[in-house]
């Protein structure tokens, strides 16, 4: 066997067990952090589970700003809520009502935030000189190791997304060539929803995976 190679193969039944089921019964917590403090070392496990994922080139692009700062959250929180007020605007009649009884952060209420960033730029990178993006798809696959580890350590994750990019930066000190690609909200939970929780509050459903495979090609019949 050429040096640096290990055997292949499929996981144990208990193994495959344990890795879907930290697939599917992750969610996106807003409202069910316990006070509890996140432990040193479970941190460090989640963030090398991050650390861990895929990147273009092996560029590995990813940075953590972990905020515990109550005064530094305050001001996020203040951020979200001037950008929550505007998104609430977009929608109209029920939708709109329905939007405002959504809990969509727990800034304040978990124990820890981390902010992931993708820092930008660097020449040429192997596999990114086609598609510039790709540094942010490595940056995201980083946040879905994160959240699939945080849920087998029993620590919910809700990404909050209803931001200024700009505020961001000028909270969190980010320089212009960084991207925040997500602001992560941390803690210990008691409890998740069976399903995605905007199913549970009616919001929208989770489409059946038969509406998602196509085949060889895109149906012309097709518009999303």
């Amino acid at each position: 066997m050429p040096p640096g190679l290990k055997p292949a193969g499929a996981f144990s039944a208990e193994e495959r067990a344990a890795v879907y089921r930290a697939i599917h019964e992750r969610r996106d917590v807003r409202g069910q952090f316990l006070p509890d403090p996140v432990e040193d070392a479970v941190l460090e496990r989640i963030l090398a589970a991050a650390h861990a994922a895929p990147s273009v080139g092996l560029s590995q692009p990813w940075k953590f700003i972990v905020i515990r700062a109550p005064e530094i959250r305050a001001e996020i929180r203040a951020a979200f809520e001037r950008a929550n007020d505007e998104a609430r605007q977009m929608f109209e009649g029920e939708r709109r009502a329905l939007y405002s009884a959504l809990k969509l952060q727990g800034i304040s209420e978990a124990p820890l935030n981390i902010c992931v960033t993708c820092t930008r730029g660097g020449g040429v990178v192997l596999g990114r000189t086609h598609d510039m993006d790709t540094d942010l798809y490595s940056a995201a696959c980083a946040v879905q190791n994160l959240w699939l580890a945080a849920r087998s350590e029993g620590i919910g994750v809700g990404w909050v997304s209803i931001f200024h990019q700009a505020d961001l930066r000028r909270i969190l000190r980010i320089p212009d060539h960084v991207v925040p690609v997500a602001y992560l909200c941390l803690g210990h939970v008691r409890e998740l929803f069976d399903g995605p929780e905007l199913e549970a509050r009616g919001w929208g459903r989770r489409a059946p995976l038969t509406e998602m495979v196509f085949r060889d090609q895109w149906p012309p019949e097709t518009d999303g």
